[in-house]
């Protein structure tokens, strides 16, 4: 007796069903139970290793693909594999229970590789489905605060804690937040709240460690990296922090030793580039320093730190006519800082400009507070106009429209172009400086000093304090700017540039000792560039 086709498939499906249960397994493709239990605990322990493998089980079980879809991709992304996760998370719908998931995970790949408009409708989506889920604001929050929209992501944050106070995610996002905005010590109190819920947190622990680190508590860093390594050994970021504090300790091999340990995870980070090649420098492989400084000056070409560094490791090796091409690129600015200027005045000496040399190293003696210089536009003013015509609300075509405004002296079409700017980004502190940097060169100083209160309401950062600082001495109130420079230490205790500011703004008004005390902070950390 034969068979048709059709009856064959029929009792394949019969002993399908029947092999099912007797196994326990999925009927029509259900998920089991456990094994999606087991995959949501290893998620929630960030753990996507062991969530993998009960979501492969009960695909290999008959479970349909779409009801494991979410927490499939949300496990691939946990360890890094955007590739895989993406075609899971775009290869079909979600059972509708995870839904929500699923859009929050396809809008976290593309605000992961800075697709941020691909990444706000995938956030829609899911938040039409579940609007008050916390962990989805934390997203929305990253999203806003990448897309420049700090006000925003502000109060994206602030609903994340609302909803879920113990959200470890959320408390984090919120101590980021409030130190882009305060400063580090009123972000340590959140990170805590974290550490409460979440003891074991890996990135609520990296992030206390890091501001720690800054507020130069070493010791308690070195504690909270030590926890760090023993819950999730091999962390890069643990590794990188503690090669920071060898390095700061005088400790340059075991620096480096730290740092090897990495291997290429951290190749592309500019702060580990810089990291390198000062200890590269410090070991004596000038040449290797060299490398180093030239890959970040690639990625970060206006990165004067880097630039400095470059410029001393290529003369150590003699190398005068490449340390002057890289010193020359900003020595002929006005705005150069004096340490830029004497290295240029070696490197021209080492090539027998003795002249040229001369004016460099003139220039770097001298002292007071230097003008606002804008930074030239390097393209005809009308190139420049079509191409801001074409989108005027981005800062990518505004900035070197204004640069180029104020470069042929018509400073006042350049605030009205940088105050368009500003309207259509309210939350983006960066738009804010901008108008207070128009301002600034079209002879508005008292314009300036508001607009930089303003952006330090939503961004009170380093570049904010400097022009605050600067304005505020130009409109003559240098008591206020120095009460100013000693806020932003009393929440960042030890930064350098501010200890500067506050030794420059001391001695301004003829406070010595004041200037001396920093002055001594600066000296025995080091801080202070070789005369």
């Amino acid at each position: 007796m034969t068979c048709s086709s059709n009856t064959i498939s029929i009792a394949r499906i019969a002993a399908a069903a029947l092999t099912a249960l007797v196994l326990g397994g999925p009927v029509r493709g259900d998920v089991p139970a456990d094994l999606l239990a087991r995959a949501r605990v290893a998620i929630a322990k960030r753990d996507g290793i062991a969530a993998e493998a009960p979501l492969r089980a009960a695909l290999r079980q008959g479970a349909k693909a779409d009801d494991v879809r979410a927490e499939l991709g949300e496990a691939l992304l946990l360890q890094g594999d955007r590739r895989e996760a993406r075609q899971v998370l775009y290869g079909g719908d979600f059972r509708p229970e995870s839904a929500a998931l699923g859009w929050q995970l396809r809008g976290r790949i593309e605000l992961i590789e800075g697709r941020l408009a691909a990444a706000g409708a995938a956030f829609d989506q899911s938040w039409r489905i579940a609007p008050d889920n916390a962990s989805l604001w934390v997203d929305i929050g990253r999203l806003r605060f990448s897309g420049g929209e700090q006000a925003q992501a502000i109060e994206a944050a602030e609903r994340a804690v609302k909803l879920d106070p113990k959200n470890p995610r959320a408390l984090e996002l919120r101590g980021l937040l409030v130190r882009e905005q305060f400063g580090l010590q009123a972000a340590l109190p959140w990170f805590e709240a974290g550490l409460r819920s979440a003891p074991d947190d890996a990135g609520l622990l990296g992030e206390y460690a890091a501001t720690l680190g800054d507020m130069g508590q070493y010791r308690a860093m070195l504690v909270v990296c030590r926890k760090l390594a023993k819950v999730d050994p091999g962390n890069v970021r643990a590794l990188y922090l503690q090669a920071v504090l060898a390095a700061r300790a005088g400790q340059t091999d075991l620096a480096r030793k730290i740092l090897l340990q990495t291997g290429t995870a951290l190749r592309d980070m500019p702060a580990a580039m810089l990291l390198n090649g000062i200890l590269e420098y410090r070991a004596g492989n000038a040449n290797l320093a060299v490398g180093h400084f030239d890959r970040l000056l690639r990625v970060q070409p206006d990165n004067l730190q880097a630039r400095m560094l470059m410029v001393r490791a290529l003369e150590l090796q003699g190398l005068h006519q490449q340390a002057s091409e890289i010193a020359l690129v900003w020595a002929r600015q006005g705005f150069a800082p004096p340490y830029l200027l004497a290295l240029a005045g070696d490197a021209r000496a080492g090539l027998g400009e003795r002249a040229e040399s001369a004016v460099f190293r003139q220039r770097a003696l001298a002292g007071g507070q230097r003008p606002a210089i804008a930074i030239g536009a390097n393209q005809p003013l009308p190139v420049l106009a079509l191409a801001y015509g074409d989108a005027p609300n981005f800062a990518a075509n505004a900035v070197p429209y204004i640069r180029g405004l104020i470069e042929s002296g018509d400073a006042d079409q350049a605030v009205a172009v940088a105050d368009r700017l500003r309207l259509a980004n309210p939350g983006a502190a960066e738009a804010w400086l901008l108008a207070g940097d128009a301002r600034l060169m079209a002879g508005d100083r008292i314009g300036a000093l508001d607009q930089y209160g303003r952006a330090a309401s939503i961004r009170f950062n380093l570049p904010t304090l400097q022009r605050i600082d600067h304005a505020m001495r130009l409109v003559g109130q240098p008591a206020e700017a120095n009460a100013m420079v000693a806020r932003y230490l009393r929440q960042n205790p030890g930064n350098p540039q501010a200890l500067k500011l506050l030794s420059a703004g001391r001695a301004a008004i003829g406070d010595g000792n004041g200037a001396g005390l920093a002055e001594a902070i600066l000296v025995g950390r080091g801080l202070r560039n070789p005369s």
